[in-house]
């Protein structure tokens, strides 16, 4: 915005470093050029990039990309997926060295595809956060497979406890499974049963749909974290943050400018 343009009230954002209004956004592999202009654009909105599922093993300029994105005050870390493709290679050592040689300074610790004992999850949580920012995410990747409320809040009490930062709740980056419906809408009576247990600033929603990152939005308000935002979504996201956009464009704006407009 202009600086002597001011567009009055919007809603209050937080500052990096956040604590809630939080940013995740998915790297699928875009280019070292593309990661420059994504970070000329978005870096003031973004406080996590996953470096998707395995990506970082295949993508060239990986370490360079890394880089680009801590330099901009971005938190880094590959996708849990490959965690997990270490773990159940019994390689977790050769884990930790990978992400150490990449550089990163976050980790997530995840068990949406295999199935790991949640104590011994736990444990991993815990030796990861004694170096690194720890995301761990809870919730299956597999549609179909249900897990009750109460055991939903239990893995996300415990794994906070252990030394997670933030725990995300699963959705994959189709928003399908996990939090969602197979259609993409939200299990409502889930989500609020976690947050009745679980404070909303210790979780991150992934929320890859626009319609999903407006009904927590709606929800939660302007600062609640979502993860699994596309690239090219950060800015669209910022402006329904704000209500600068028409799906949220009534939700933040003061009842005494509403009138007769809505």
């Amino acid at each position: 915005m202009l600086s002597h343009i001011k567009l009055s009230p919007l809603p209050t954002r937080t500052a990096k470093p956040r604590k809630d209004g939080v940013t995740m956004v998915m790297d699928k592999g875009i280019s070292l050029r593309q990661a420059e202009d994504f970070i000329s654009t978005s870096a003031d909105y973004v406080d996590f990039v996953k470096l998707g599922f395995g990506t970082s093993v295949i993508s060239k300029n990986v370490k360079e990309k890394i880089n680009l994105y801590k330099s901009a005050g971005i938190k880094v870390y590959v996708g849990g997926t490959l965690f997990e493709a270490f773990v159940v290679r019994n390689q977790f050592a050769q884990y930790i060295e990978y992400i150490q040689e990449l550089g990163l300074d976050a980790a997530e610790v995840s068990d949406g595809s295999i199935e790991l004992n949640h104590d011994k999850k736990c444990e991993y949580i815990n030796i990861l956060s004694k170096n690194f920012t720890v995301l761990s995410e809870v919730g299956s990747k597999e549609e179909g497979i249900i897990i009750h409320p109460a055991r939903w809040i239990s893995m996300m009490q415990k794994e906070l406890d252990a030394g997670a930062t933030k725990v995300i709740a699963e959705a994959r980056e189709s928003g399908t499974v996990g939090i969602f419906h197979k259609n993409g809408s939200a299990h409502t009576v889930l989500i609020n049963r976690i947050v009745s247990k679980v404070k909303a600033e210790n979780i991150i929603w992934e929320t890859p749909q626009k319609g999903q990152q407006v009904y927590f939005l709606k929800l939660f308000g302007s600062n609640v974290n979502v993860g699994n935002i596309a690239v090219d979504d950060v800015i669209p996201l910022e402006t329904l943050r704000l209500g600068l956009r028409g799906d949220t464009f009534f939700t933040f704006l003061p009842e005494s400018f509403k009138h007769s407009y809505e």
